[in-house]
């Protein structure tokens, strides 16, 4: 039998090791956890709409009529009214022809990729994606192979060289960085070699492009360019869940092949109705995305003038590079002790050597707040500091 123990105190010394803490109330920027209040950096929440009162007053609402659990899958007798209206609506908002609705952003890429490409086919991977569409990939059973971050004359070279049925996944967003896939130019080279493209635009959807309508929707592509969008709701749209965008035949072959979206129960069709008035919400207030994006410019601009390293991101997603493991976990530790939450983000989630501080700005922090993530990390810059003299 494995050591459990001993694998968790290797763990432990390496500074790798993970907690949990356990927030009471809402999710807002001032929120309690582990019973000490903390102002906090780290959530998704990017258009704070998660505690947002018509949202709330929307699921309200619907519960009279829609019950709570969703009760069966959707195949069976679970696919209700209020989840037919929100896969329309997601289709409107996204510019496509039907939408599917499924219960997380982790289920909707395990069943996508797996459905889309098996024994035979051949993935293409962006080395940073998500460990769900890795996951996804492995699943599928299909050889995978993974292209530098980012760099479409690799991925050509290799979808070249390849014949038979592909498929390119890529985040839109990506969550650990920050920074924007090169969409356009992946969406030609894979017209040109005859790959199906697939974009998780998890931390696009809600914040950034027209109307909030995402990095593939910002990069001006259609549906034939992009025949596959997958994106979450528990991030700037602010309630729960995932959904699938694309031509209704696509849409149809995931709804007998996608494992994840039948054999699961539907999600509560209350929470469908709040997230359609999230949509609504996003789609008529640009300056939530304004405001946002106000506070990432005076952020990377102060942070920069106090030497911290920050990646060349645009997003609410503003990452701190540390590089060792034990100094990001003193530097987020420092920050906790001045009332603030920033996560240590470690292996594997990034890559061995650069740990970092993943920093992230919602519409709900003023610039108050911003002061005093400001004044906090002016406090403990010398923590970085050693950590480079020291490299």
């Amino acid at each position: 039998m494995r050591d459990f123990a001993l694998e968790l105190e290797e763990r432990k010394q390496a500074g790798l090791y993970r907690t949990r803490r356990q927030v009471t109330g809402p999710q807002k920027p001032s929120l309690v956890a582990d019973g000490k209040p903390l102002l906090s950096f780290c959530s998704n929440d990017y258009l704070g709409l998660a505690n947002n009162p018509l949202n709330i007053n929307a699921l309200r609402n619907a519960l009279p009529e829609t019950g709570l659990g969703g009760a069966a899958s959707h195949l069976i007798c679970g696919h209700h009214d209020a989840h037919h209206q929100l896969e329309l609506r997601l289709a409107e908002f996204t510019g496509r022809s039907s939408a599917l609705f499924f219960s997380t952003g982790y289920m909707a890429n395990m069943g996508v990729i797996s459905a889309l490409a098996g024994r035979g086919d051949t993935i293409f991977s962006d080395r940073l994606n998500h460990a769900s569409i890795i996951d996804g990939c492995i699943l599928s059973r299909a050889r995978v192979r993974r292209y530098a971050h980012g760099d479409v004359a690799a991925l050509e070279a290799m979808l070249a060289e390849t014949s038979g049925h592909k498929l390119v996944v890529t985040d839109g967003v990506f969550s650990m960085d920050g920074d924007i896939a090169p969409l356009a130019e992946l969406a030609r080279v894979c017209r040109f070699h005859d790959a199906l493209l697939v974009v998780d635009d998890a931390h696009g959807i809600g914040v950034v492009g027209p109307e909030g309508r995402g990095s593939v929707a910002e990069a001006g592509l259609s549906e034939e360019d992009v025949p596959v969008l997958i994106g979450t709701l528990g991030k700037g749209v602010g309630t729960s869940g995932a959904f699938v965008a694309g031509p209704s035949l696509l849409m149809d072959y995931l709804v007998q092949k996608a494992r994840t979206y039948i054999y699961t129960t539907a999600m509560p069709p209350a929470l469908a109705m709040a997230t359609i008035s999230s949509l609504d919400l996003i789609e008529r207030d640009q300056g939530r995305r304004e405001h946002v994006l106000d506070l990432v410019s005076r952020f990377r601009r102060e942070a920069s003038a106090m030497g911290y390293e920050l990646m060349p991101s645009r997003t609410p997603i503003q990452p701190i590079m540390v590089g060792d493991n034990h100094d990001a976990l003193a530097l987020s530790q420092a920050l906790e002790e001045r009332g603030l939450l920033v996560s240590a983000i470690r292996p594997p989630t990034v890559p061995a050597g650069e740990a970092r501080l993943r920093v992230t700005f919602s519409a709900a922090h003023s610039q108050a707040n911003l002061d005093c993530l400001l004044t906090a990390l002016s406090d403990c810059r010398h923590l970085v500091q050693k950590a480079d003299m020291a490299v």
